[in-house]
């Protein structure tokens, strides 16, 4: 059997992948070795800027099939009948550590499912945890800022996670959930994922619905203590990333039951608290969990880089029956994902293999650009409207309008009349066991103990005595044993 001939870029054939020209044997080489210069100037650019947070991640193709009837409160194509199945590409990862860090670290993990459908694209973004640490997008640099490496001392600093943490207030629920059991997860297969965020769901009719998606797993939730986290971090710093990849490949697919807790929207202005900030869940006892469907991963990438790492997922690609809510860290994400792609991939990013739609054809006027291979065809016209059968707007909105009022300028998100920043970390706290507490209390204390100003401790503390007196009290005592040591 003849082996395929390796060719250059621009397909002629290389007569030579060992040696390269030179001006005479042992000479200098020769800038006309153009398969050379290829190779060097394409291996430079190998790379391209990793994203500033879920850099480190991990990915597979796979399905997801209903099972429940939802068609009551969304019109969506994808989830219009039981049974009907959609591919979907399902990326984890670590937020704030870089390409390079390990998996088995305490920190949040990204959830991001793409839904290939036919009415285009649905990308929904979320973590492992159902809160996050703020609630308004314009603190969102700020906060990375604080996690990352300083740019000192080149390493991240507890003397600046703790102090954004002490001028967040709001941040004590996530906090309580990262420094938690679920802090390390064992593997991306035994988590749940959520969307976190506020969304809308809109049925036939028109009727809005404020939703909470939930990704129960269904290998159940296995976590690491910070003892075996680090343990595992540094023996296998892929280690999340082997499960998954070695999991698949013996044919053991990971599933998780897709849940959503439906709010109708008339009834999120008079809710005890506001439905849309992002550090708060809403309360199963007033909104039950409701079963939609089943996902399931059967599939790997074949290049990690061309299909996880080029990955682009944007909140804002919804499609009919589907779209967003007054959730102010959902509105600053609808812009900023997008746009971080448009800077990591090109404006043409939405071309590559493993973001297009797959079960439709993306048809719009979108032009040029670096790697552009939309000319879509000999005279092809690059404006709307026109008279040459170009497409055109449909004038059905995705979903319901989001009625507004008021003046425009800053303002601080609406007082409902149970908004608190603690009372949520508070209720996580005492549904603990004592075991549970206990390493809650030692994961936070070896981390504040750590801070060098007393005023940023007792600050943080302050959080945790709003949330519950006895984590204060717990918090405190543990920081100041570690100090006096």
């Amino acid at each position: 059997m003849s082996k395929r001939v390796l060719t250059t870029e621009s397909g002629a054939p290389v007569a030579d992948n060992q040696n390269s020209a030179s001006a005479g044997v042992g000479g200098p080489l020769l800038l006309q070795d153009q398969h050379l210069l290829e190779k060097l100037a394409r291996f430079n650019r190998e790379r391209i800027p990793e994203r500033v947070v879920h850099a480190r991640g991990s990915g597979a193709y796979g399905h997801f099939e209903v099972t429940d009837d939802v068609t009551g409160f969304t019109h969506a194509d994808f989830l219009s009948a039981v049974g009907k199945r959609t591919e979907v590409f399902l990326r984890f990862s670590t937020v704030a550590d870089s390409l390079g860090g390990a998996d088995a670290v305490r920190d949040p993990r990204g959830f991001a499912v793409k839904f290939y459908t036919a009415e285009g694209n649905y990308d929904l973004v979320g973590n492992n945890t159902p809160v996050f640490f703020i609630k308004d997008p314009i603190k969102f640099p700020d906060f990375i800022h604080s996690q990352k490496r300083d740019p000192f001392t080149g390493r991240q600093e507890p003397d600046n996670v703790w102090d954004f943490w002490a001028h967040a207030p709001e941040a004590t629920h996530q906090v309580t959930w990262l420094m938690g059991d679920r802090g390390i997860p064992a593997s991306y297969r035994h988590m749940n994922g959520y969307g976190s965020h506020t969304y809308q769901w809109t049925n036939a009719d028109g009727e809005a619905f404020f939703v909470k998606y939930h990704f129960k797993t269904n290998q159940g939730i296995r976590c690491l203590s910070a003892e075996q986290g680090a343990e595992l971090a540094g023996k296998d710093p892929n280690s999340h990333q082997t499960d998954l990849l070695q999991a698949i490949e013996r044919g053991v697919h990971p599933s998780w039951t897709l849940y959503v807790q439906l709010m109708p929207a008339a009834e999120a202005a008079d809710f005890r608290f506001n439905p849309f900030d992002l550090t708060k869940v809403w309360p199963h006892k007033d909104y039950p969990l409701q079963r939609v469907g089943r996902l399931v991963l059967d599939r790997n990438p074949d290049n990690v880089f061309a299909e996880v790492e080029q990955a682009a997922f944007s909140p804002n690609n919804f499609v009919p029956g589907i779209g967003p809510s007054p959730d102010k860290m959902l509105q600053g994400r609808l812009f900023a994902y997008a746009d971080a792609h448009r800077y990591r991939l090109g404006v043409n990013h939405t071309q590559l293999a493993v973001n297009t739609p797959k079960a439709t054809v993306a048809d719009n006027y979108g032009r040029d650009g670096f790697m552009a291979s939309n000319s879509q065809g000999r005279a092809a016209k690059n404006y709307e409207p026109n008279s040459y059968d170009g497409p055109v707007q449909t004038g059905r909105p995705l979903s319901a309008p989001l009625a507004v009022n008021g003046h425009t300028g800053t303002h601080e998100a609406p007082l409902h009349t149970k908004d608190d920043d603690f009372f949520q970390a508070g209720e996580l706290y005492r549904l603990m066991s004592a075991e549970e507490k206990s390493r809650l209390i030692a994961n936070i204390a070896g981390g504040l103990s750590q801070v060098s100003r007393d005023d940023v401790i007792e600050k943080n503390l302050a959080h945790f005595h709003a949330a519950d007196p006895e984590y204060g009290k717990r918090v405190e005592e543990a920081v100041r044993a570690l100090r006096e040591d």
